[in-house]
């Protein structure tokens, strides 16, 4: 079949089905509900969306007219599945790689062996970079492509071809726009709130050893 042209909604709301179906089994098929939050998480997702409800029904629509969701009934609730293996003709690793770029953007072939752990784990980097390769030579059209190393990057990054040709990713970029600065400040707000914890948790302990006491006499 021709390589698939996805909106990157499309993308994310196929992706997440992919990943949710291995990480919580027991939800899926997934409710409209579901997507969304998927789809919207704040972690694991490179870029951050905010996907609205009419947004996902939209994507859901064009994503069943290529057979790569599925619509299915349960409790009088609407649920839907994915079927992007079986229409890209993917054996489940390769299927990990693609979905994980999808949700995570670029990433070296390292990083995608630590961002599949849950969906498919490979057995080292060159395993990984077996399929990649696959990926990107294949007759019917690739799905995945090696970016140019970025200035200052010690490797290059893989990114899918789902959406189009991809453009650097913001954080790769030499003065990295506002969205590369925005993901930096919510990594730094993560790493706060780690700093605050671990004092807080740090003190309770000193508390009990009576630490603080003892230098209060002293």
């Amino acid at each position: 079949m021709s390589l698939l042209q996805l909106t990157p909604t499309e993308a994310r709301v196929i992706a997440v089905l992919a990943e949710k179906e291995k990480t919580v089994p027991d939800s899926y098929p997934m409710s409209l509900n579901a997507i969304l939050t998927g789809c919207n998480q704040k972690t694991s997702r490179d870029p951050v969306m905010e996907v609205t409800e009419t947004d996902a029904l939209n994507a859901i629509d064009t994503l069943k007219s290529h057979t790569l969701v599925l619509e299915t009934f349960g409790n009088r609730v609407t649920r839907y599945g994915h079927n992007i293996g079986r229409v890209l003709n993917l054996p489940t690793p390769a299927t990990a790689i693609v979905v994980t770029l999808m949700l995570r953007g670029h990433q070296t072939a390292a990083e995608l062996r630590a961002n599949c752990e849950r969906l498919y784990r490979f057995a080292d980097v060159s395993s990984i970079e077996a399929f990649l390769d696959e990926l990107s030579q294949r007759a019917d059209g690739p799905l995945v492509k090696l970016m140019p190393r970025a200035p200052g990057a010690r490797e290059a990054r893989w990114a899918h071809l789902l959406c189009g040709t991809p453009v650097a990713a913001a954080q790769e970029a030499t003065h990295a726009p506002s969205g590369g600065a925005g993901a930096l400040a919510e990594r730094v707000s993560v790493l706060e709130e780690q700093v605050a914890q671990l004092s807080a948790e740090l003190a309770r302990i000193a508390g009990e050893l009576g630490i603080a006491r003892a230098r209060e006499l002293e």
